[in-house]
């Protein structure tokens, strides 16, 4: 039971706390550390895609070279069947079956790799719009802080006057008083 209450309140502390780093917390910085980990994750999510599309084009090459090689042999077990040799003809047909069955599974993992590479760039797309949405916002409202800060501008814990005012005030004093303007 008293481990439980202990428990309670180091959580309960442990809230607190968190609490109290957030308030202490800048605003417009965490605005900005926010905006660096969305555009990291666009970087990193852009950098999946381009290996997926290298792997794409790397199997699109794999294709490529095994529909040649299946064209080549079905040529051979043709041209060993016309002329008459059978064991030829079992050769190339053995090697044609082996090569179409490579060649499908380069199909099937070029299929996956390209419908990757399509839900990566889809991903990418989204990602870079809510990152413009988000730049936006954070730049108004980093643009409204300053505009806060504007309203109320303060210097070494006084609020600040221009010379110009001193000077006005000044002439309005000299001329109250009679003396020299």
């Amino acid at each position: 039971m008293a481990r439980r209450l202990f428990e309670r309140i180091a959580v309960l502390l442990k809230a607190d706390a968190h609490g109290v780093v957030e308030s202490l917390e800048e605003r417009s910085l965490l605005l900005k550390q926010y905006l660096r980990e969305a555009e990291l994750a666009l970087e990193q999510t852009g950098a999946r895609l381009d290996a997926v599309r290298e792997e794409a084009k790397r199997l699109g090459d794999l294709v490529a070279a095994a529909d040649r090689d299946l064209a080549a042999l079905d040529a051979d077990a043709a041209l060993a069947l016309a002329g008459g040799k059978d064991d030829l003809a079992r050769f190339a047909v053995r090697r044609l079956l082996a090569r179409r069955k490579e060649r499908a599974a380069l199909g099937t993992r070029l299929a996956a790799c390209s419908a990757d590479a399509a839900a990566l760039a889809e991903r990418v797309d989204g990602q870079q719009g809510r990152l413009d949405g988000l730049r936006i916002r954070v730049r108004a409202e980093l643009a409204r802080e300053r505009a806060a800060e504007a309203d109320t501008p303060v210097c070494g814990g006084e609020l600040h006057v221009a010379d110009e005012e001193v000077e006005l005030e000044l002439m309005r004093r000299r001329s109250s008083q009679g003396g020299p303007a």
